[in-house]
């Protein structure tokens, strides 16, 4: 049984890591630290695992053996490092990996000169449900002509934090949100839910169209969202998401269009485990294919990754992993640059 501990103590831990350590099997967790805000405490006692502030006694701790970085992005970096230097076995990152590129090369390179293992927590890519859709595009021959990605959920507390701290508003939810209006504040904000939340899918995407030409279009969608158009090659791709306090019940929706048919991949929100996601596929002749959903998630299944990896039974994608963040980052860059300068990036 392998020692967990937590670097964060937001919903990330609690909702996610720490719910799915229990049903993943092989890992136990030890040690919850937080910044000071004593979140860490409540974490900690519903599994008798120890509480700290800070990194210091957490990565000093001989119980763990595998770090989980649920800090917030701009820290991903540094505390990669810091478990790295501690030696720990393994490490799983909640997206972003990094915010630069000069960030990702170090920390992946440092983490494959140590022979740590490194996963980053892209539950939507890991989804049981993207693979099954992966081998229908595959199998089926159809060329992508078209890929959507539309999130619409609830407001999230840590996406309001999240933008309001490039801009310097102290903006909470429903309380003077930054002033999409101003296009440096504008960009700021739609780069950082791109960092944040359009990572989700970024993975993804990248299997689909390993390379991006250019930002077509990039702009806020209020209260708090993003409208963004982009094209790949011939491939049109377009990321919409919202976040309003109330409409339309919560989707997260991935859809691509073939010249044979269209795959529809339904994720669950984010902290919801009730499997894995939905997948179905219409055909040109009017067919409908509904696969059934499994039992596992994409929560479950980085953790059966990580495993796998510890064990040798998986090669550590470390070059994989780089490209993934590469890809991300320069979408950011791309879309902020679009909505501050105003011009097709």
């Amino acid at each position: 049984m392998l020692g967990v501990g937590i670097i964060g103590a937001g919903p990330g831990a609690a909702s996610l890591h720490g719910p799915t350590l229990a049903r993943a099997g092989g890992f136990r967790l030890v040690h919850v630290s937080d910044d000071g805000s004593g979140r860490a405490r409540a974490i900690a006692d519903a599994t008798a695992a120890r509480a700290s502030e800070g990194i210091g006694e957490l990565l000093a701790d001989p119980d763990v053996d595998v770090v989980v970085v649920c800090s917030p992005p701009e820290r991903h970096a540094e505390h990669v490092r810091a478990a790295v230097a501690a030696g720990k076995r393994a490490i799983l990152c909640e997206k972003p990996l990094a915010l630069t590129d000069s960030d990702a090369e170090d920390i992946v390179n440092r983490c494959r000169a140590a022979g740590v293992v490194l996963v980053v927590g892209t539950n939507h890519f890991f989804d049981p449900a993207w693979a099954r859709a992966k081998h229908h595009l595959v199998s089926g021959g159809g060329r992508i002509r078209a890929v959507t990605i539309t999130a619409s959920l609830p407001p999230n507390d840590r996406y309001h934090r999240l933008v309001s701290e490039p801009t310097g508003s102290s903006a909470a939810p429903g309380r003077g949100l930054p002033d999409l209006g101003d296009p440096h504040v504008a960009a700021a904000v739609v780069g950082r839910l791109v960092s944040g939340l359009a990572v989700h899918d970024l993975p993804a995407l990248r299997d689909l169209v390993p390379r991006i030409d250019r930002v077509v279009h990039a702009a806020p969608v209020a209260p708090l969202g993003y409208s963004i158009g982009l094209r790949a090659g011939d491939v049109s791709v377009q990321l919409v998401a919202t976040m309003r306090p109330a409409g339309a019940d919560a989707l997260w929706r991935l859809t691509i269009a073939t010249t044979h048919d269209v795959v529809e991949v339904a994720f669950e929100p984010s902290f919801v485990h009730s499997g894995s996601a939905s997948v179905r596929v219409r055909s040109a002749d009017g067919t409908e294919t509904v696969y059934p959903r499994l039992a596992d998630d994409g929560y479950t299944a980085e953790w059966q990754a990580l495993a796998a990896a510890l064990s040798g039974g998986e090669p550590v994608e470390y070059d994989e992993l780089l490209d993934d963040a590469r890809y991300a980052i320069a979408l950011t860059d791309a879309v902020a640059a679009v909505i501050r300068d105003g011009a097709v990036a």
